[in-house]
């Protein structure tokens, strides 16, 4: 079983995480017991995302295992949370060991922040190009998904879909991630997975 967690904070954007949720915990449909995936935060409480909607969190930083992947999304509370010294080191720690770090939308200033895309190729939302580039050793390119090393990043709110499918794809193959499209309905580009 592979253990995916998705990491949540005040005010992040909805879809950012739902998206690539649905997604990953899709597959469990089909094949039983291949994810399991964590929503986790700084504490238990409910967090209020940016629309208000109001999520409670699996799983707090501090009791969270190793995990396989850890998708890391944006929002309009990336400004807080990007700054967040805990958030930085949760993030530091789960790159040590994990196959993959992710992020969808902004939450690549949450990767950058954590010294995670220097060196790399990211993207991010597409009025935020600008702000990733200024980055040191960050070469930003305006696509879906880009893939560097364990390092990949979404562009914008909705592409946290295209991620979801992306990881299914190097997770469990391009086969598994086509059925969870199909019985979404979802047309995948053929450049996603």
């Amino acid at each position: 079983m592979i253990t995916i967690g998705i990491l949540i904070f005040p005010q992040v954007e909805e879809l950012d995480f739902v998206a690539p949720y649905e997604v990953v915990s899709y597959i469990n449909k089909l094949a039983p017991a291949s994810t399991k995936v964590l929503i986790i935060a700084d504490s238990s409480k409910p967090v209020q995302a940016f629309n208000g909607l109001k999520i409670i969190p699996d799983i707090t930083l501090a009791e969270c295992p190793q995990l396989d992947v850890l998708i890391v999304p944006g929002g309009k509370g990336r400004y807080i949370a990007m700054h967040d010294t805990a958030l930085k080191c949760f993030i530091t720690k789960q790159a040590s060991t994990a196959m993959y770090i992710a992020s969808v939308c902004t939450g690549a200033f949450l990767l950058a922040e954590a010294g995670l895309l220097e060196g790399r190729r990211a993207t991010t939302y597409h009025t935020a190009l600008a702000e990733l580039a200024a980055y040191p050793n960050v070469t930003v390119e305006k696509r879906k998904v880009v893939q560097d090393g364990k390092i990949i990043t979404a562009a914008g709110v909705s592409s946290g879909l295209e991620l979801g499918f992306y990881l299914l794809s190097l997770l469990f193959g391009r086969d598994a991630a086509q059925t969870v499209a199909d019985k979404i309905e979802y047309a995948l580009q053929p450049e996603i997975i």
